[in-house]
């Protein structure tokens, strides 16, 4: 019964959609590139880079927002490098991608030592703080987990309505999704393949990186290595989950989420008679669950992977 009653709680709701918030910039990072028919494995290396950019744009005296503009801006370089191995000269995106994870956490550790080479403990910046929307933020439950977190949370409930409302309601996101299906036929109609690619990659890219910028920014306070912690590869798997649509991606979103945080406080009810690996495990072992059930009725996009020259047919 106690178990039960940690999911009425509104700590664990606060702490869920929390923890949600960097996987929803992420996920709709990569369900952009995605839907443009290309496989952006190097996310995991990207969100690393974007949460140094913005931690230590911010550590150097800069603002907040400014540290969460680097950390995009930092995104899209490697989106680009990223998007040119792959786009226009076509080279394999699992290879490719892997390559850029490995180069961006590289170039990362390597910035940190150099900026910081006398630091033993990861110096501290004054982070984003909660911000409590009147009226909203005072509903039982739900309030307080969901309008009173930082504005970096709030940014990612409007990035998800934002890429929902271009993929679905504009010609450029009917481009996008074209791209993913049918190169050819864009083609056409006289657009440039190529550019639509490399711009989707290109912007995925900077919400990835803006995603690991929020556990430097909102979630902790300093940046350490490893913090990304698989997040990159769970947001992949998030993408397939959600049948490359934003709205079922922020679900699933939130549910691994929910399932991460409820782990941590099952620990504390068992009081330690379970091994609390097996608490660990648990939402990965969900989410793989549940990441089976959805994806063999997903509909992914035709031509996911699918490198594409001009003129081809």
């Amino acid at each position: 019964m106690e178990a039960f009653d940690i999911l009425l709680t509104t700590s664990f709701w606060v702490a869920a959609i929390r923890i949600a918030s960097p996987l929803i910039f992420a996920t709709m990072g990569e369900l952009i590139c995605e839907r443009a028919g290309v496989l952006n494995l190097g996310i995991e290396g990207i969100m690393t880079a974007g949460a140094f950019a913005g931690w230590i744009t911010v550590y150097a005296g800069g603002d907040l927002w400014l540290g969460v503009a680097v950390a995009a801006l930092t995104g899209v370089v490697f989106g680009l490098l990223h998007g040119f191995l792959t786009v226009p000269l076509g080279l394999s995106q699992h290879v490719t991608g892997i390559g850029i994870t490995m180069l961006a956490t590289s170039l990362t550790y390597f910035t940190y030592r150099v900026s910081l080479p006398e630091v033993t403990s990861p110096p501290k910046i004054e982070p984003f703080q909660p911000f409590a929307i009147p009226g909203l933020s005072d509903i039982p439950l739900i309030g307080p987990a969901l309008f009173n977190q930082t504005p970096l949370t709030y940014l990612a409930y409007v990035t998800v309505a934002l890429v929902a409302w271009v993929l679905y309601r504009t010609p450029v996101g009917i481009a996008v999704r074209a791209v993913g299906e049918n190169p050819s036929a864009v083609e056409a109609q006289g657009i440039s393949v190529t550019a639509m690619r490399m711009g989707a990659v290109a912007l995925g890219s900077a919400l990835m990186a803006v995603g690991g910028a929020f556990l430097t920014m909102s979630a902790f306070n300093s940046f350490f290595f490893e913090m990304i912690n698989g997040r990159g590869w769970i947001c992949i798997a998030l993408v397939v989950f959600g049948s490359w649509r934003p709205g079922k991606a922020l679900i699933g979103a939130i549910l691994f989420a929910a399932f991460d945080a409820y782990q941590v406080r099952l620990q504390q009810v068992t009081g330690g008679v379970i091994p609390y690996q097996i608490f660990l495990m648990m939402p990965y072992v969900l989410s793989i669950l549940a990441l089976i059930v959805v994806a063999r009725r997903a509909t992914y996009p035709k031509a996911l992977m699918v490198p594409y020259q001009k003129g081809e047919r």
